[in-house]
């Protein structure tokens, strides 16, 4: 346990943003921030997804620095951008929790199988719904972290239940909203074109202390796999929303 508070504090190099001060951006050099130190570890924590499709990427692809060697004109034309949305690809993130609290009980909050979770009482996770078109809201998860003593970690994490693996495809962030504050912001920019699930933040209770450490790890599966990647042992079976 001292070796990875110690390893856990080389990392909490995150700061707040003086261009932004109310925003705190976790990337690969600063991974960590504590919600203790920064006076957010009390009230409801609002966790946010939201997504848009890119709208460039076709472009951003076809003009690599080859063409551009071989036609240098191209710089200066236009760029034909195939037209993007439910035609061509459809795509349903869905916002969940792997939580493990104090007593040892484990479990998830997800839409799918309708496991929304509550908020006054464990796992003091509740998802708001089920966001199927990537609405400008996105999805919400609400924690309790009055209850903070009782929660030894949550897993958040983002899967593509239906349509095409195109995490490539998404622009997605993450943001964390304390009660007080600044909020934490995660980007889900890394390509990885056939992934069906990321774990993209843990939270974690060490000796009192919330830590939020960011993950963005992708893998090809999904819930199951993320579990045996953390460790969690939970049990799946197949599972299904209900129709709109």
């Amino acid at each position: 346990m001292r070796d990875m508070q110690h390893y856990l504090r080389r990392l909490r190099t995150a700061q707040v943003d003086s261009s932004a001060p109310y925003r705190v951006t976790l990337t690969r050099r600063t991974p960590l921030v504590s919600l203790d130190e920064q006076g957010a570890a009390s009230g409801t924590l609002r966790v946010n997804l939201a997504w848009s499709m890119r709208s460039t990427d076709f472009g951003q692809r076809s003009r690599g620095l080859k063409d551009v060697l071989r036609d240098p004109g191209s710089l200066f034309r236009p760029e034909i951008v195939h037209a993007q949305g439910p035609a061509v690809v459809n795509i349903d993130l869905d916002l969940a929790c792997m939580y493990e609290l104090a007593d040892g009980s484990k479990g998830v909050v997800q839409p799918l199988g309708d496991f929304f979770g509550d908020i006054n009482q464990p796992p003091y996770v509740e998802l708001s719904g089920d966001d199927r078109f990537g609405g400008s809201s996105g999805e919400t998860l609400y924690i309790n972290l009055d209850k903070k003593d009782e929660i030894k970690r949550l897993l958040i994490f983002v899967y593509i239940y239906d349509g095409t693996p195109a995490f490539d495809r998404t622009q997605g962030k993450l943001t964390l909203y304390p009660n007080s504050g600044p909020r934490v912001e995660i980007d889900l920019d890394e390509r990885a074109p056939q992934a069906r699930s990321c774990a993209v933040v843990l939270i974690e209770n060490i000796k009192g202390e919330l830590l939020v450490r960011r993950e963005v790890k992708y893998v090809y599966g999904f819930q199951s796999e993320l579990d045996r990647l953390y460790g969690w042992g939970l049990q799946w079976a197949r599972g299904y929303k209900s129709k709109i």
